[in-house]
């Protein structure tokens, strides 16, 4: 079986396991218990803070660890406009995760912001004039995405931030994607506030990070011991922790050339080329993580091909697990343009730096034979 769903989750690299696995077992304390075996663990604690600020290019403080990117997502938009109300007005773009997209719905149920959603072009790009356009001296919070989860484009963070830091704004990345295959201390020196999720990287489920600036206020999602300097409170899960920082260090060590850069662009060409006009590469020609492949294939089924593919060897997905078993068609390719019966035939091949040039090649090809098996050519 070739997985390539990498985009979805990945295997806990044996590295990471090796090392939390005293922390699951042994080293088992509660890092506020004021004993030698709690004490333990909150040294693995400060450890994986210190690791993570190190790649971030942060303060250590400036960490706090969660369950994982929709948590991460959700402290740093209800925490950021909630403890800071210069204004009730956020800005999201078009394209951004669920856990952003029904949190600033959230917001604006029962909080009464204002929201602005900024539209993308073609290639599931904002421009960042666009998003200046829609910021206003009001304006608390913009959210902009690093990289889309479902088609792989790379949004122009560092633009858009500059826009909404003329008005006073504060600004929040979503980097779960871009983990892996960029260097996420420009996006930390850009922003204010960005997550992470430590089971796209290699390290366990259940597991992330939210990096917040200095000593901005945020109103905690999670209420109670007052863990994680009050913004996070809750036993702290030491070894997801650890796992996160660990995942975030060797990404950081391989996120600078490889064979795997190439990768997305032979998959790409080749179905395309395969297909020969019955194929739709979705997201940006050029601005995108090598990581993700989508594709439409107007006149098919996207499950149907996705099953073909299984039965062939290659396991993917038609786009964000958290929208596994729906029967709509992505908002992200109805927000590109797409219209409802073409964006229900996506496919996204995903995968990390550690997949092989043999499997990539042998998923080209079955992807290539499954749609034409699915659409008679």
């Amino acid at each position: 079986m070739i997985y390539l769903d990498a985009a979805a989750t990945t295997a806990v690299r044996p590295e990471i396991l090796d090392t939390v696995w005293p922390l699951l077992t042994t080293e088992f304390g509660n890092p506020s218990s004021r004993h030698t075996v709690g004490e333990t663990a909150a040294r693995a604690l400060d450890y994986a803070r210190t690791l993570a600020a190190a790649v971030l290019g942060v303060r250590a403080g400036d960490i706090v660890f969660t369950s994982g990117g929709t948590e991460s997502n959700n402290l740093a938009l209800k925490g950021l406009a909630l403890a800071n109300p210069r204004g009730r007005h956020l800005v999201i773009t078009a394209v951004e995760h669920s856990s952003v997209r029904e949190t600033a719905d959230y917001l604006v149920r029962h909080h009464g912001f204002a929201l602005d959603v900024v539209p993308v072009d073609r290639h599931g790009r904002v421009e960042p004039g666009r998003v200046a356009a829609a910021l206003r001296p009001d304006t608390t919070l913009l959210s902009v995405m690093a990289v889309n989860n479902e088609v792989g484009t790379i949004q122009p963070v560092a633009e858009a931030a500059a826009a909404a830091r003329a008005v006073g704004a504060l600004v929040h990345t979503d980097a779960v994607q871009a983990a892996g295959w960029m260097d996420l201390a420009p996006l930390a020196a850009a922003t204010d506030a960005l997550s992470v999720s430590g089971h796209k990287l290699g390290g366990l489920k259940g597991s992330g990070l939210l990096y917040l600036r200095g000593r901005l206020e945020a109103e905690p999602v999670l209420h109670g011991g007052g863990q994680e300097r009050g913004r996070r409170s809750g036993t702290e899960n030491v070894a997801g922790a650890v796992s996160t920082a660990t995942a975030l260090k060797l990404a950081a060590e391989a996120s600078a050339g490889g064979a795997a850069e190439g990768y997305g662009r032979f998959l790409a060409e080749h179905v395309l080329q395969g297909l020969d006009g019955a194929a739709l590469l979705t997201g940006h020609p050029t601005e995108r993580v090598p990581g993700i492949v989508s594709f439409c294939f107007p006149g098919t089924s996207g499950e149907a091909v996705l099953l073909e593919l299984e039965r062939r060897g290659v396991v993917c997905s038609s786009g964000s697990a958290c929208h596994a078993g729906s029967t709509d068609p992505s908002p992200v390719l109805l927000a590109m343009g797409y219209d409802a019966d073409t964006a229900q035939t996506a496919v996204r091949l995903s995968f990390t730096r550690g997949v092989k040039e043999a499997e990539i090649a042998q998923a080209a090809r079955a992807t290539v034979a499954a749609v034409k098996a699915v659409a008679g050519l």
